[in-house]
């Protein structure tokens, strides 16, 4: 598939029998060519996002700042699906065919890291752990820790995630690790990173630092403008902050994204993004969760080297790292979605049990592959 990444050798015979089945699932449907087409272009819901994104730059939008609000809400309602719908299943085996699931395809891309360096880039809520009503609460399982501290023995591993470094090192609690918290913009992890051993910890990376004073102004204003919401509650997560608005009212949307854009437009060197019913506020700087991991591929001294960066998370936010990894042909984006979403990702895992399930076999694979090379 040319919307492939990174497949530099000839299809393994599962990957074609697995598409093969599918098309024909659905050749029958007049819906194909349209839903192709879509998945190609990287439809399925991005024209929202792209138009939020255009309307949110305008500040100055000559008295239009109802229609600002409602294409804000648009996108609000397009970024944040509840379920798929009967007839979008047609869309759904399409947008399958570009982006199959990792576990079906897990030999494939074994066969693709041959010889390179695995290095695993993680992100937390959704992908970890499952999206919870009270960000506070999401808690990772016993056997996600033990899978991830499992991942980490066998290969460079890092937590890539919107929250704090101290609030996402309260979830995953394991040592040895690499921490991006912020969406990148505060970076640690042991100092002696090409060995891959432990050792001191150390902050390698903050490129926000000036923000915190407003980060930390703007948090009490949203605190106090976001009180007549019920159900709105903002995050401060260091150099970010994130309003999580999952249990408000559909109808308070408005409100909400009213008062949220009126704060942060008297803050030009803030923006405004979104997520997965989060809106995040962060520094108006050339970084992201992408830039993170070009850094700290760096950082492991894998920046030129033959290495095989696997990232694997939920968010839009992550798409970042995911084009940052199809741009340089190496290693693969996994989005973890169970409906289809605009992305450059190469393939999909349904939800945060399917990602343990990845991930042990992944394991399992390094520890077959180093008890053969003893032998």
């Amino acid at each position: 598939m040319k919307n492939h990444q990174n497949v530099v050798a000839p299809v393994v015979k599962s990957r074609v029998n697995t598409l093969e089945a599918l098309a024909v699932s659905i050749s029958n449907s007049t819906l194909l060519p349209r839903a192709a087409v879509t998945a190609s272009r990287g439809g399925f819901w991005g024209l929202y996002s792209k138009k939020f994104m255009k309307n949110l730059k305008n500040n100055g939008d000559g008295g239009k700042g109802g229609a600002k609000v409602n294409t804000f809400i648009d996108s609000m309602r397009a970024s944040s699906p509840t379920r798929v719908k009967s007839d979008e299943n047609q869309d759904k085996n399409s947008w399958i065919l570009y982006h199959p699931s990792a576990l079906n395809m897990f030999d494939e891309i074994i066969y693709n890291s041959r010889g390179k360096q695995v290095v695993t880039f993680l992100d937390y809520d959704g992908t970890l752990s499952p999206i919870v009503a009270d960000p506070d609460k999401a808690f990772m399982t016993e056997k996600m820790r033990a899978t991830v501290k499992d991942v980490a023995r066998h290969f460079p591993t890092a937590i890539v995630s919107g929250r704090s470094i101290d609030k996402v090192y309260s979830f995953v609690q394991l040592a040895g690790l690499y921490y991006a918290g912020s969406h990148g913009m505060d970076i640690k992890g042991p100092t002696k990173s090409r060995s891959h051993k432990k050792s001191n910890e150390a902050v390698l990376l903050q490129p926000a630092s000036q923000f915190l004073p407003m980060i930390n102004e703007v948090y009490k204003i949203l605190v106090e403008k976001t009180k007549c919401v019920p159900g709105a509650t903002v995050e401060n997560n260091k150099f970010c902050l994130s309003v999580h608005f999952r249990c408000v009212d559909e109808k308070s949307w408005g409100a909400l994204a009213e008062k949220v854009t009126l704060v942060i437009d008297e803050y030009p060197k803030l923006r405004l993004t979104q997520g997965r019913k989060v809106l995040e506020i962060r520094p108006a700087i050339n970084w992201d969760k992408g830039k993170a991991l070009e850094f700290l591929l760096e950082s492991l001294g894998y920046g030129n080297s033959n290495v095989f960066p696997i990232y694997i998370g939920d968010d839009r936010t992550d798409e970042d790292a995911f084009k940052v990894l199809r741009s340089r042909g190496q290693g693969i984006g996994i989005l973890v979605s169970p409906i289809p979403k605009e992305t450059n990702a190469s393939y999909t895992l349904q939800d945060p049990s399917e990602v343990e399930q990845f991930l042990q076999r992944l394991v399992a694979w390094k520890r077959k592959s180093s008890l053969s090379h003893k032998l």
